[in-house]
């Protein structure tokens, strides 16, 4: 067990974590259509319970991702979440309010009335997903930032590693077009996730008729945005380390080559994709079909995991600097110390148990589907 194998172990379990991340932003998605899904206050309390039994599961795979990325890969966790820290507290502050919309909206003293903390579930299901795809395509595209690791031996500037190069602190990555379309596709899929999640938990035919339709145009949507940003990136120009020295230089069509030198991950690509694909037609196509959620929620954790896992193994910059390459952050130079590594190896045992936890709980949550008659008597959000 080598240091680069835990640093590869690594980033496959923080990709793994990214992939389910996306997955369970199903949240985001129902809740950012929740006045065109719901048309009437009964009908939007039935869409905010369902989503309400499931918000705590996003929000802590949300600070497990950051928590994971810490612990293993710290200069990235103070090169972006430190310096691109308005673009995270932007995110951070849309799950907080999330959270309080859920538990307040129909409490006694609420003078603001439901209605307002509503619009904030909107304001984080539009936010969260469009901020987070930003922030995720920078892994392909790039930041400005700088990094000293001399200053630790002591500098004018103190003990300061990583800087941002300009003031924007984050927001710079909504300026690349191309960022923004990768962020309108993650956006789409949270809603496509949204639309399926419903469909599936919701017992009523209104919700789940007017869902159907919803579901085709944001499906159309998100593959233009999908494969345009798809294709982009692997015909563009990556950033290659090169594993003698070090450092690192532009390579054509670099992210081509990881699949193709990779050929397992290009497999697990291309099986989410046809997985998607089978569960939006198949919802599509028939009346009766409500488990359009699983093949879906599985294709997806499949791409998403592959795409990750792509940007930082076969000798990758996982987080380009476009203020100079050299900066780039890689597996191997932002990591963890070896001890470090191997030690969080064992503790990551325990993620067989979280996950059969997370599915059993899921499966009691869920043996009743949300109807009408559980809102007027049982206790509801």
């Amino acid at each position: 067990m080598t240091y680069d194998f835990l640093q590869h172990y690594w980033w496959f379990l923080v990709s793994l974590l990214g992939a389910l991340l996306v997955f369970l932003m199903f949240v985001q998605g129902a809740n950012s259509m929740l006045f065109s899904l719901g048309k009437n206050d009964e009908e939007r309390r039935m869409l905010i319970n369902s989503t309400g039994r499931k918000w705590e599961f996003t929000f802590t795979t949300l600070v497990t991702f950051g928590g994971a990325f810490f612990a293993s890969f710290p200069l990235f966790y103070s090169t972006s979440f430190g310096g691109a820290y308005w673009l995270w507290m932007i995110i951070l502050f849309s799950f907080v309010v999330q959270a309080v919309s859920y538990e307040f909206q129909n409490k006694l003293g609420n003078i603001v009335g439901p209605r307002t903390f509503q619009y904030f579930l909107v304001f984080n299901g539009v936010v969260g997903p469009l901020l987070l795809g930003g922030a995720v395509a920078t892994f392909f595209d790039g930041s400005n930032f700088i990094i000293a690791k001399d200053n630790l031996l002591g500098s004018d500037a103190g003990p300061i590693i990583s800087t941002w190069a300009n003031a924007s602190h984050g927001l710079d990555a909504l300026l690349d077009p191309w960022n923004l379309v990768f962020a309108f596709a993650v956006f789409q899929l949270a809603r496509i996730l949204g639309i399926l999640y419903i469909i599936n938990n919701v017992n009523d035919e209104k919700i789940r008729s007017r869902a159907s339709v919803r579901l085709i145009g944001c499906a159309v949507l998100f593959l233009a945005f999908f494969l345009a940003f798809l294709v982009r990136t692997l015909l563009k120009e990556g950033f290659a380390v090169v594993p003698e020295t070090g450092m690192i230089q532009m390579e054509p069509m670099k992210y081509l080559h990881n699949f193709l030198q990779m050929p397992y991950l290009l497999v697990l690509l291309l099986v989410g994709v046809v997985l998607v694909l089978y569960g939006i037609i198949r919802t599509v196509r028939s009346k009766t079909y409500i488990g359009g959620i699983w093949p879906v929620g599985v294709g997806v954790v499949f791409v998403v995991l592959a795409l990750l896992v792509s940007v930082g193994w076969n000798n990758t910059a996982y987080y380009p600097s476009n203020v100079d390459p050299q900066y780039s952050l890689t597996i191997q130079n932002s990591s963890s110390s070896e001890f470090t590594l191997r030690t969080m190896f064992y503790v990551s045992f325990l993620i067989p148990f979280v996950l059969a936890y997370i599915f059993y709980a899921w499966r009691k949550i869920d043996s009743k589907k949300i109807d009408k008659e559980e809102i007027a008597h049982d206790e509801a959000y």
